[in-house]
């Protein structure tokens, strides 16, 4: 039996259930929220369609010990981005909603890992590792995964090749100082600064466009309707599957690094293995000089908010 719990019924966390339910992550979905008849109604909704998805039990309530004895709890609960703003501008009030809610998660759920979607998500997740006392591998963050599926769909869409062959990774920051790892970027096996087909080829500049329109994907998306919901939905559920299923898969999240590139003492996306363990290791993907730079500057701007927090 796997349970899931997801704190906040908002347009995300009401994303990643429907996501989860439709994939058969687990046989039990949670929904907390402070609004009872919010979460009412997103559970009944998502029971009327239990014909046509695989089994499960999902519940909700207003009541946190609806959580408990979950194997993953998913926080997307806190102040959410508005047009203009950057997920860093969000950091004291969410910092401070883990405060409060991380300690009471942890004790219904104690075996649980804790699984961060809030943003500023690094920030947050880096705030959560403290509040819980629990270990590292335990508390990580969504991270860049959904950059890293944005940037691959970009490529694909340019180079005429179906997504599911490009193999790209956005590390550091989910958020403005991101970086695009085109080092080690391919398609099909040839490096993506190598390729060629069709007359399609993707020089500098149009790398540089690429990056942009990552960068500020979800600027346009809050812009035309609020919320960043359908992609994240599914980019967490696929990181529920790693975890539940112990895939060993390696996904781009945000974890505590620990000398990975000379960086520690902060939470930062990269290519690491996760599995029921939670985040089993990072690993050290070959950077050049360039990307290195950016990593360092990345993990400065991190760690700037959380000081500015008393982190």
């Amino acid at each position: 039996m796997s349970k899931v719990a997801i704190v906040g019924a908002g347009a995300v966390g009401t994303a990643i259930a429907y996501a989860a339910q439709i994939r058969g992550v687990c046989r039990e979905l949670a929904l907390f929220d402070v609004n009872a008849g919010k979460v009412r109604a997103e559970v009944l909704d998502l029971n009327h369609g239990m014909q046509f998805t695989p089994m499960a039990r999902i519940t909700g309530s207003d009541d946190l010990s609806v959580c408990a004895g979950a194997d993953v709890v998913v926080i997307t609960a806190g102040a959410k981005q508005k047009p203009g703003q950057t997920r860093l501008d969000l950091a004291a009030a969410n910092v401070a909603m883990c405060r409060d809610l991380v300690p009471r998660l942890v004790g219904l759920a104690p075996d649980a890992l804790l699984l961060l979607v809030t943003n500023p998500v690094d920030v947050v997740t880096y705030a959560a590792l403290q509040f819980s006392g629990l270990p590292a591998q335990r508390v990580f963050g969504s991270g860049t995964v959904l950059d890293s599926s944005r940037l691959r769909f970009l490529i694909a869409e340019h180079t005429g090749v179906a997504v599911q062959n490009v193999h790209a990774y956005i590390a550091g920051e989910h958020g403005d100082s991101e970086v695009p790892l085109w080092s080690t970027a391919t398609i099909g096996g040839v490096p993506v600064q190598d390729w060629e087909s069709g007359g399609s080829r993707l020089d500098e500049a149009g790398r540089a466009r690429i990056h942009q329109s990552v960068v500020t994907a979800a600027y346009e998306i809050i812009a035309g309707k609020g919320a960043t919901s359908l992609a994240v939905g599914l980019a967490v559920s696929r990181i529920l599957e790693a975890v539940l299923h112990d895939e060993h898969r390696v996904l781009p999240v945000t974890s505590l690094l620990d000398g990975v590139h000379g960086l520690s003492d902060v939470c930062l996306s990269m290519p690491s293995v996760v599995g029921r363990a939670g985040v089993e290791s990072v690993l050290a993907t070959p950077l050049s000089a360039e990307e290195e730079t950016q990593l360092a500057a990345s993990a400065e701007t991190v760690r700037a908010a959380a000081r500015s927090l008393g982190l």
